[in-house]
């Protein structure tokens, strides 16, 4: 197999093809897109009890749905970057943005549970086989060598802006519409999401760039034929493929246990719902902040030196976390909160910027995310069951510091693993070029 790709080769190439402004302007739609498609999806996080009066459902079934989802999500991550390879961003974001709202006007209808897997099914088609790594490649390619990490970090925190500002939307729709039924509330709420993902569908099909392999690389490449199963062998068999994998592990690991600073901070150290809520919104809005801050500190410093210091710093403030008596401030809480908040969505921005380094050809970028998400995302599927196990060993709050003393050690390990990354690709250059 022979690619003569020159050093920088996806963002130089992009580069070329348009000016700063546009290639912004094409991020800034990304981000949108990425923000705007999954909200739908997890309508539940907002609005579950409402959720389940208004379609007629038990806590049981809802969480069946879910599983559906994951499942679907797990298993096409590798299809997922082979198709992102083939099919240009425009088309397959476009699509997914429209699949997303057309399955919302029905779910809109509030259909029966046999529908509603149907449409889970969908959703699940559209979020994870279309979507996620369209989404990611286009990104890497739009940024230049050296704006991988401002730019995977603009996609992460400008997406998590999105979502703040869609939820505050649907939260004022739901308080206009609250004194109706849990239908005729709910229902403006799902259209509200529906028509956003459909007039963003029709905006990223016409402007986002054409950026599919067969347009990229035509001049550069001596031979792309090759199978899907080739290109996935020879993707596991390269170590620097299975490190980012293993990092994007612990880091994701990070953001799981950032879910439980609610109850635990109820716990231990008796503090209200309300001020309990308050800290953990305030943790949201760190999101914007440390994932966009982490990317350019990332661009002037190194990516792979933020990151792993961004590691290592985590896990000695969660290990403060859990070691300070009860009787502390609330400025402190508030304090380990934003702290961890902002490390938490730097390092989430960041591990994705790092694949730059392994000077992946954009014909197999794709499929290279699809493999590295489907190993470093596979905590969606046993973190919940490891803390369950530890909460029922140790209930209470012991359990859950011995729950957030793991993902310190996890941190740990995971900035060693970047230490090693960082040495192994100094001079390196992918296989075959």
């Amino acid at each position: 197999m022979s690619v003569t790709i020159s050093k920088g080769h996806q963002g130089v190439q992009a580069a070329s093809q348009s000016s700063a402004w546009q290639r912004y302007f094409q991020l800034g739609l990304l981000t949108l897109a990425a923000g705007a498609l999954y909200p739908l999806l997890y309508l539940r996080q907002n609005f579950e009890v409402t959720l389940l009066q208004a379609f007629g459902i038990s806590a049981d079934q809802l969480g069946e749905l879910y599983t559906i989802l994951g499942i679907i999500y797990v298993i096409t991550y590798i299809p997922s970057g082979w198709l992102a390879d083939r099919v240009s961003s425009r088309w397959l974001v476009g699509f997914s943005l429209g699949a997303v709202g057309l399955l919302g006007m029905w779910f809109a209808t509030f259909p029966d549970f046999g529908s509603l897997q149907l449409i889970f099914i969908g959703w699940g088609i559209a979020g994870g086989l279309t979507f996620w790594s369209a989404i990611l490649r286009a990104v890497k390619l739009l940024a230049t060598e050296r704006e991988q990490g401002r730019f995977f970090g603009i996609l992460d925190g400008g997406r998590g802006l999105t979502e703040a500002v869609l939820a505050s939307a649907a939260v004022a729709i739901f308080a206009y519409y609250a004194s109706r039924p849990p239908q005729g509330s709910l229902g403006p709420v799902i259209n509200f999401y529906v028509y956003t993902c459909l007039a963003l569908g029709v905006i990223c099909t016409f402007l986002l760039p054409n950026d599919s392999a067969s347009s990229d690389e035509a001049a550069n490449t001596t031979s792309v034929k090759s199978s899907f199963w080739k290109d996935v062998v020879l993707l596991l068999t390269i170590p620097e493929i299975w490190l980012i994998s293993l990092i994007v592990l612990a880091g994701y690991q990070l953001l799981w246990a950032t879910y439980s600073f609610s109850s635990y901070i109820q716990e231990h150290f008796s503090a209200s719902a309300v001020v309990a809520g308050q800290l953990t919104l305030i943790k949201l809005w760190m999101r914007p902040i440390g994932a966009i801050g982490g990317g350019f500190l990332g661009d002037r410093l190194g990516n792979t030196k933020v990151l792993g210091w961004g590691m290592v710093i985590a896990a000695i403030v969660w290990i403060v976390f859990v070691a300070v008596p009860s009787s502390v401030p609330t400025w402190f809480l508030a304090a380990c909160i934003v702290i961890l908040g902002l490390l938490t969505y730097s390092v989430h921005g960041l591990y994705w910027a790092i694949i730059d380094r392994s000077q992946v050809p954009a014909r197999v970028t794709g499929l290279a995310m699809g493999i590295i998400s489907m190993i470093g995302l596979s905590p969606d599927i046993f973190l919940p069951m490891i803390h369950s196990a530890i909460s029922h060993r140790y209930p209470g709050q012991l359990g859950t510091q011995i729950y957030f003393v793991y993902i310190a050690v996890c941190c740990l390990l995971g900035s060693l693993l970047v230490w090693i990354y960082h040495k192994r690709t100094e001079n390196y250059r992918f296989p075959g070029q």
